[in-house]
C-alpha cells in the first residue's frame, strides 16, 4: 500500500507524502482497504500552520519503526482540517467526547467503517509528563482489537450514538429557547440583550473577550457594528464604545505584527502579549473589513492605518500568480546557521517575528534602538513581538514610522515561515469581500482591483458551470474537483461578489451571486417535513453528499448553526438572500431565511459570540433597503454620483446603474426622461423626487433620504 499523498492539492498533505508511512487520504478506497484487512484506521488530522503537528510529524511520523508498525497494525489516513472541515468537526466531537479535550494534532482510532472508539491528540516519542508514547498507543489499540473487540466495537457505537446526540441536543435547545419574533427582524430587544451579555463578558482590564488563550472576536463584530448604527442612542453608543475599545486593544498589541502588518491567530496570555504566531487568512479577511469599516464611521483613531497595514500584507504575504490567496503562514520558522543582518539565529515558534534589544541596536542603532525597545515593550535579556501596548503620541509615532521600514527589511533576511498555498474558496470569499469594502473605504483602487482579480480566479477555477458545483480548495490554479464546496464557500462567495456589485456596479457580479445563491438552494436544502403547507420551509446541510465513514461516526451533514472561526453558512447565505430580495425584490428568496437562521433568542440572551452574523442578519430584516437608482446621463455623471454615495456604498446603500445589462429588479420603472441624467432615492421600497444633478443627490443624502 503505497504513500497517496503526493499531488494532493492540501501543502499540508504534501508535506507527509515522504514519510515513511503509508499515508492515505480520506476516501472509499482507504477504508475499503481496512476493511478487506480487517484492521483499525489511524485517523490523523491536523493543518499547515500547526507547531504541534509539525511536532509530532518529526517526532514520530518520520520514524521509519513507527511508520513500518502503522502500515502493518492500521491502515494510516491524513486529513487536512482546512480542506475538509466535515471530517474535522465529526471526529473533534468524538475526541472531545473520549477524551474530554481536543486539538491538533487529532489522532483518532477507527473502525474499518469510520467510528471512533479511542483518540487523543499529541503524542510524544516517549512516556512524558503522564503520556503514553505513541509507540505504546499503538501497541495498547492493537493488542485491544486482537483480543477485546466486542468491547471496542461497543465503544465506537456508544460514541457514534454521543456524537449524533450533541447536535440534535443541540438543536432542540435551541428550539426550546425560542420565543415567537415579528417575521420582518429581530424584534427590538434582541441586539439590546446581545450587547448585555457582551458586555458582561468583555474583558474589563485588557480589552476583548474571556481569559487565555484570547482570540479576536471576528464573527461577532458585524454584530455589533449593526447595533452601533442603531436607531437607539444609548444601545449603539454602548456598542460604539465596545467596537471601539475591541479594535484599540488589538490594534495596539502583540496579536498585530506591528513590523509587517496582520494579525496572529491568537494571544496565549490574557493581555494580549505573547501571540500564538501563524497567520491565517480567514482572521485578517475579517479584521481587515472591520478595522476599514470603523475607520469610516469613526475616522482619526488609527484604524484606517491598521486596515491599510493588514491590506497590504495580504497582497505582500499571501497573494498567489493568479490573484486567489493562500490559506496561512506557519507559527514556525526554520532554523538557520549565519545570522541574519540584525544578528539574531532564532528559530522555532514565533522566530520571524521577535526582536531582542541587541537587535534592534544593531539595525537601527545603540540610541533609536534603546528608544524603539522602551516603546515596543522589549525586556532585557529576552526575544520579544514588538508592541507598545497603547496609542502612540505624535513623537512615539514619528519615531516608530522612521524605524519599522529598517526592522522590516531586516527582518526580511531571516528564514521565513512556510507558506500554505492551498486557494479554499470561502476564505478567498471573505478577502474578496474585505478589498472590496476597504478599496472604497480607504479610497485605494489597488485593493478593489486585488479583489476582482481573486474573485475572477475564484470564479474561473473553482466554479464549474456544467455541473454547477464549487470546489472547495485548489493548488496552483488546478481546483481539487473530488472535495466539493460547502455551504460556507457558496455563501461567502456569493457575499463576495455582491461586495464587488456594490463596489463596482457591475452587474456581472450581482449574476455570479445570483448563480451561486441559487446551487446552495439546490445543493444544501430539501423541505423541511415538518413545516406543512402553512409554513413551508426548508432543512440545510452544511455538504451536499456526506460520506459513509462520517455517517457512521455519528455525523449527519446537518447545517452547523454557530459561528466558528468564520461565521456559520446559513447566517452568511442569510444575509446573501436579504440583499438579492432587497436588490431584486424577490420574496421567494426572502422566504428562506427564517430556515436558515433558525431560533436566536436563546443565543442572543446567552451566547451572542456564538451566533453574531445570524442576529445581524437577522436585524437586517428589520431595516428598510436604501436604494440609489442612476439612470440616463453619461458615465462620468454615473460616476460622479458614485462617488458622492461615497462610504455609503458599501456601509448601506446600492448605488444601481439602470441602463447595465441585468440591472436589479429596484431599478425597474426608474427611467430618465428625455436621456437626462435622473437620480432615484428610494428607501424601503418607496422613492423621493428624482433629482437631476449630483448636487441635487447630494443634498438627499444629507436630508436622510
Amino acid at each position: 500500500m503505497p504513500n497517496r499523498l503526493t499531488g494532493q492539492s492540501s501543502a499540508y498533505l504534501r508535506q507527509h507524502a515522504d514519510n515513511p508511512v503509508a499515508w492515505q487520504p480520506f476516501d472509499d478506497a482507504a477504508f475499503a482497504e481496512a476493511a478487506r484487512r480487517d484492521v483499525p484506521v489511524f485517523l490523523s488530522v491536523g493543518y499547515a500552520a500547526c507547531h504541534w503537528c509539525h511536532v509530532m510529524a518529526h517526532e514520530s511520523f518520520e520514524d521509519p519503526e513507527i511508520g513500518a508498525y502503522l502500515d502493518e497494525h492500521f491502515v494510516p489516513v491524513k486529513v487536512d482540517r482546512e480542506e475538509r472541515p466535515d471530517v474535522d468537526a465529526v471526529y473533534m466531537s468524538a475526541t472531545q467526547l473520549l477524551t474530554r479535550q481536543g486539538g491538533w494534532p487529532m489522532s483518532v482510532f477507527l473502525t474499518p467503517d469510520g467510528r471512533a472508539f479511542h483518540a487523543g491528540t499529541y503524542f510524544p516519542p516517549r512516556p512524558a509528563h503522564g503520556m503514553p508514547s505513541f509507540r505504546q498507543v499503538l501497541e495498547a489499540v492493537t493488542e485491544a482489537w486482537a483480543t477485546r473487540r466486542g468491547e471496542l466495537e461497543q465503544a465506537a457505537d456508544a460514541v457514534a450514538r454521543a456524537v449524533a446526540g450533541q447536535a440534535e441536543d443541540l438543536r432542540t435547545a435551541l428550539a426550546a429557547g425560542a420565543v415567537p419574533v415579528p417575521a420582518a427582524g429581530a424584534g427590538p430587544d434582541l441586539p439590546a440583550a446581545a450587547l448585555e451579555v457582551l458586555l458582561q463578558e468583555e474583558d474589563p482590564v485588557h480589552g476583548g473577550f474571556g481569559g487565555a488563550p484570547k482570540f479576536p472576536p471576528s464573527t461577532v463584530l458585524p454584530l455589533l457594528e449593526r447595533i452601533a448604527a442603531g436607531p437607539d442612542a444609548p444601545t449603539a453608543e454602548r456598542a460604539r464604545g465596545l467596537l471601539g475599545r475591541t479594535l484599540g486593544v488589538m490594534r495596539v498589541s502583540a496579536l498585530f505584527d506591528q513590523v509587517g502588518g496582520g494579525f496572529y491567530r491568537y494571544s496565549v496570555t490574557r493581555e494580549w502579549s505573547l501571540p500564538h504566531y501563524e497567520k491565517m487568512l480567514y482572521d485578517n479577511a475579517q479584521l481587515l473589513r472591520a478595522y476599514a469599516r470603523a475607520a469610516a464611521r469613526e475616522p482619526g483613531r488609527g484604524d484606517d492605518r491598521t486596515a491599510a497595514d493588514t491590506a497590504a500584507f495580504l497582497l505582500r504575504e499571501l497573494r498567489l500568480p493568479g490573484g486567489a490567496f493562500a490559506s496561512s503562514l506557519d507559527a514556525d520558522s526554520p532554523a538557520t546557521d549565519s545570522p541574519s543582518a540584525a544578528g539574531d539565529v532564532h528559530s522555532g515558534e514565533g522566530a520571524f517575528y521577535v526582536w531582542t534589544r541587541a537587535e534592534l541596536a544593531a539595525v537601527l542603532g545603540p540610541e533609536r534602538g534603546t528608544a524603539v525597545a522602551d516603546l515596543m515593550g522589549v525586556a532585557a535579556g529576552r526575544a520579544q513581538p514588538l508592541h507598545p501596548g497603547r496609542a502612540l503620541n505624535d513623537e512615539e509615532q514619528a519615531l516608530w514610522d522612521a524605524a519599522r521600514p529598517e526592522l522590516a527589511a531586516a527582518r526580511a533576511a531571516r528564514p521565513a515561515p512556510a507558506r500554505d498555498d492551498k486557494v479554499v474558496a470561502g476564505w478567498n470569499g471573505l478577502t474578496v469581500t474585505a478589498l472590496a469594502e476597504a478599496g472604497v473605504l480607504l479610497q485605494d483602487p489597488a485593493l478593489l482591483l486585488a479583489a476582482e482579480e481573486a474573485a475572477g480566479h475564484l470564479w474561473e477555477v473553482h466554479w464549474d458551470g456544467g455541473r454547477r458545483r464549487l470546489a472547495r480548495t485548489s493548488h496552483a490554479g488546478s481546483a481539487e474537483r473530488s472535495i466539493e464546496g460547502l455551504l460556507e464557500d457558496y455563501a461567502l462567495l456569493a457575499e463576495a461578489f455582491l461586495a464587488l456589485y456594490r463596489a463596482t456596479g457591475a452587474t456581472a457580479w450581482l449574476r455570479r451571486a445570483r448563480t451561486l445563491a441559487d446551487a446552495a438552494e439546490e445543493r444544501f436544502s430539501h423541505p423541511d417535513p415538518g413545516g406543512g403547507e402553512e409554513a413551508p420551509g426548508r432543512v440545510w446541510s452544511d455538504l451536499a453528499d456526506v460520506p459513509a465513514p462520517l455517517l457512521a461516526a455519528g455525523g449527519s451533514g446537518r447545517a452547523q448553526p454557530l459561528d466558528d472561526v468564520t461565521p456559520a453558512g446559513t447566517a452568511v447565505l442569510a444575509g446573501v438572500l436579504v440583499e438579492l430580495w432587497a436588490l431584486d425584490e424577490d420574496e421567494a428568496r426572502a422566504r428562506l431565511v427564517p430556515s436558515l437562521l433558525g431560533p436566536l433568542e436563546l443565543l442572543a440572551r446567552r451566547s451572542p459570540r456564538a451566533a453574531g452574523r445570524a442576529l445581524a442578519v437577522q436585524d437586517e430584516l428589520g431595516s428598510a433597503p436604501t436604494h440609489v437608482v442612476l439612470a440616463g446621463g453619461t458615465a462620468e455623471d454615473k460616476l460622479e454620483a458614485r462617488r458622492a454615495v461615497g462610504p455609503a456604498a458599501v456601509l448601506g446603500a446600492h448605488v444601481i446603474d439602470a441602463d447595465a445589462p441585468g440591472a436589479p429588479g429596484a431599478a425597474r420603472g426608474k427611467t430618465a426622461p428625455g436621456g437626462r441624467f435622473t437620480v432615484y432615492v428610494c428607501r424601503g421600497f418607496a422613492c423621493r423626487a428624482p433629482v437631476h444633478t449630483v448636487a441635487g443627490l447630494r443634498e438627499e443624502l444629507a436630508a436622510g433620504g
